[in-house]
């Protein structure tokens, strides 16, 4: 089976009603709880559970990305999980992360054959809560609840002593009360597009736009002004920083089909190459499936300029990256038990500076 596609779809990240982000209509997104696919076999605790700290990752983004020529992925998401603690974030290590494939045939127990219309009134039935409980903190599945109102589900004592002290507390046995958990990242929709040919501009007009950068950041060097990727809301100065101390084609060839889109967040190419920051750290051996011993193929990435967009209290001591690639099964597998555990791999800019002072 051949499930390479032929284009490149970039994806941005968008305000939108929060009912459109529901499990009914197949949202592309980032941040808040998952709109879980399989609506019943959901990812438990230990499946999600951070390698360092034993504490359940997060939910990060999820893709819509179906298998239009096959019957048994006609709907299919892939899930990325990542642990909260910036502690646990440790440059091109990808054990702080999680990535779940999930997948129906047309015809299933969950969702019409009939595509869904777009109204807010249309089958709110169409949710987890359903057909099984999910944590109110961070949305996996919850076996445990509230002692007291036995209204609110938990996957863990750590989430149900976070909610307690955030909240819960004042209000339990009152539902109408419950607010939204702001232990989550910031929720958008994700929209995709077709990337545009970028031959447009010609080789020596990126090269010019690269010295007009390098002077521009010279420039903020020289009156401290320059800051960190997340600090200044703007990839460009640590990309710049690490262009400087480093000529690296990788980084060169990142930039330069980055500049005509700079605010993109995914970039997805089933069955083709990641788009490297670094000619270093870059995966030298990607496990087979787990489920069927399958080949994995790349088939899409995060990119750094989502990290402007989540709003993190303390950008110096928080959640970092350079680009998450994911790999999945290529013959995208049945996967009867709900989920199906995919590989992601962290590769993080270098700090060119510290890797020549160790020299």
């Amino acid at each position: 089976m051949e499930n390479k596609i032929s284009r490149i779809d970039i994806g941005f990240v968008e305000d939108c009603e929060k009912w459109r982000l529901s499990s009914r209509f197949f949202p592309s997104k980032v941040g808040g709880k998952p709109a879980w696919l399989n609506l019943k076999d959901i990812p438990r605790k230990e499946d999600v559970e951070c390698q360092f700290c034993k504490q359940p990752c997060i939910f990060l983004c999820q893709v819509y990305a179906p298998y239009e020529e096959d019957e048994k992925a006609f709907h299919r998401t892939l899930f990325i999980f990542i642990c909260r603690n910036p502690k646990c974030c440790k440059p091109n290590n990808n054990s702080n992360l999680k990535v779940f494939r999930s997948q129906l045939e047309k015809s299933n127990k969950f969702y019409p054959s009939d595509p869904p219309i777009e109204s807010e009134e249309w089958r709110p039935d169409i949710a987890t809560e359903t057909w099984t409980k999910s944590c109110y903190v961070c949305g996996i599945y919850a076996p445990s609840h509230c002692s007291k109102c036995k209204k609110v589900y938990y996957c863990s004592r750590e989430h149900q002593v976070y909610d307690w002290t955030h909240g819960h507390k004042t209000c339990c046995g009152i539902s109408s009360s419950l607010a939204e958990s702001n232990f989550l990242l910031t929720e958008y929709e994700i929209v995709v597009e077709a990337e545009e040919s970028f031959n447009q501009l010609s080789e020596s007009e990126y090269v010019d736009d690269e010295k007009e950068e390098m002077m521009e950041y010279e420039k903020l060097i020289d009156h401290n002004e320059a800051g960190t990727l997340q600090h200044e809301k703007n990839v460009d100065a640590d990309l710049m920083k690490m262009s400087a101390a480093n000529d690296d084609e990788a980084f060169f060839d990142f930039t330069t089909k980055v500049k005509k889109y700079p605010d993109q967040i995914l970039r997805y190419e089933r069955g083709g190459n990641v788009l490297y920051i670094s000619s270093e750290n870059q995966v030298q051996e990607i496990p087979n499936c787990g489920k069927c011993g399958s080949e994995r193929q790349f088939e899409f990435q995060i990119m750094p300029q989502l990290l402007n967009y989540l709003q993190f209290e303390d950008t110096l001591e928080s959640l970092d990256w350079g680009i998450l690639a994911i790999f999945t099964c290529k013959n995208s597998c049945v996967t009867e038990n709900g989920y199906v555990t995919e590989y992601i791999w962290k590769q993080d800019i270098v700090d060119v500076e510290n890797k020549d002072c160790d020299k």
